[in-house]
């Protein structure tokens, strides 16, 4: 069986290229999904493809909208999804998303460091696992596929 992990959160670090380069590694049966990870792509995508708006709130219902589309095709279709929650900014979509994928009963791991560990006890409940590394998430991959310890 091949797996579908849908890897959403943070866009200002290497984390995705990190879990993707380990699952290679381990030769583990993988697709990965993720959102549009150009900043600047996501929130002008409404506005270049259906015109633009002179309101700041209609300009991102727009991109988000379009987004959407993206996030809750794949998102439906992953085995597994994996929320990363960075250190620098306030990662409201990935809280979103976070919700979402509960919603849809998916698995979800969750990662994120101590400093959030308080403002995410809610996200973190309705995961099945919560760690703080791409290594930590590769090694839960590799046992729930392959039933292997690393």
């Amino acid at each position: 069986m091949n797996w579908n992990i849908y890897l959403s959160g943070e866009i200002h670090t290497d984390w995705r290229e990190q879990i993707e380069q380990g699952a290679r590694a381990a030769n583990l049966p993988v697709t990965f999904f993720a959102p549009v990870t150009d900043h600047e792509a996501s929130d002008d995508c409404g506005v270049t493809i259906l015109g633009g708006e002179e309101n700041k709130f209609w300009h991102d219902h727009k991109g988000a909208q379009l987004n959407a589309i993206r996030t809750r095709t794949l998102m439906e279709k992953a085995d597994i999804v994996v929320v990363r929650f960075g250190e620098k900014y306030k990662q409201w979509n990935a809280a979103f998303d976070a919700g979402f994928a509960a919603a849809l009963g998916k698995p979800m791991i969750v990662m994120h460091g101590d400093a959030h560990q308080h403002a995410l006890k809610e996200v973190d409940a309705a995961a099945l696992a919560v760690t703080q590394t791409p290594e930590q998430v590769v090694a839960i991959l590799r046992y729930v596929i392959e039933a292997k310890l690393a």
